[in-house]
């Protein structure tokens, strides 16, 4: 390389180091030094001082907007806790904007997320029900969270639409799980989450 080459190179790289830094300056509201968050962020509430439990303690996520879908959370729920799981379903043991009477939208809002998000950080496992012509965005983020928070994590799905062409669940979705409990027949998927639960821990 001659030597006027390279010096034009040498050049440009450092006018293009000042621009970059001049960029970054001005985008970020935060100083070059400060340090950055490295887990999320969540509202603290009294329930955040309680500790996880023995290992089963399971935070149920899942569509609960009509009574089938309550009906079979229900019933997935009922054989965690037959085989000695302790389980927080929002739709029996958490707060339905519904019936929050007399709050503002904000103060539903709040009150919902607060309590969820905090059963979610004492909790041990997720558990999702991913049916749904595309699984519950609430659910979505409960999922993502445990995740993040390190929670283990397993779905079940009995829908048989796709969300995606070749596969049946986004990966973003389906990668977060130790385990899929799938079966197109509700009572069959019942059956193998029973004898599963019989010869292992979740």
């Amino acid at each position: 390389m001659k030597k006027s080459e390279r010096t034009w190179r040498v050049l440009i790289a450092a006018v293009l180091s000042v621009v970059m830094l001049f960029a970054c300056t001005a985008c970020g509201s935060k100083a070059p030094n400060e340090p950055v968050p490295d887990t999320v962020p969540v509202p603290e509430t009294e329930a955040d001082t309680e500790t996880a439990g023995n290992g089963k303690r399971v935070y149920f996520a899942g569509p609960m907007f009509s009574q089938g879908e309550k009906d079979f959370n229900l019933v997935l729920v009922n054989v965690l806790e037959e085989y000695g799981y302790t389980v927080f379903l929002p739709q029996r043991d958490g707060l339905e904007a519904a019936k929050l009477e007399g709050k503002t939208d904000e103060e539903k809002v709040k009150i919902i997320f607060e309590k969820d998000v905090s059963e979610i950080q004492k909790a041990d496992i997720v558990f999702m029900l991913v049916d749904g012509r595309v699984p519950d965005e609430g659910a979505c983020v409960e999922l993502g969270l445990a995740y993040a928070y390190g929670k283990r994590c397993y779905g079940a799905k009995t829908d048989t639409r796709s969300l995606e062409l070749d596969l049946d669940l986004n990966p973003l979705i389906s990668g977060c799980f130790i385990k899929m409990f799938k079966d197109f027949d509700g009572d069959a998927l019942v059956r193998a989450l029973k004898q599963y639960l019989s010869e292992n821990e979740l």
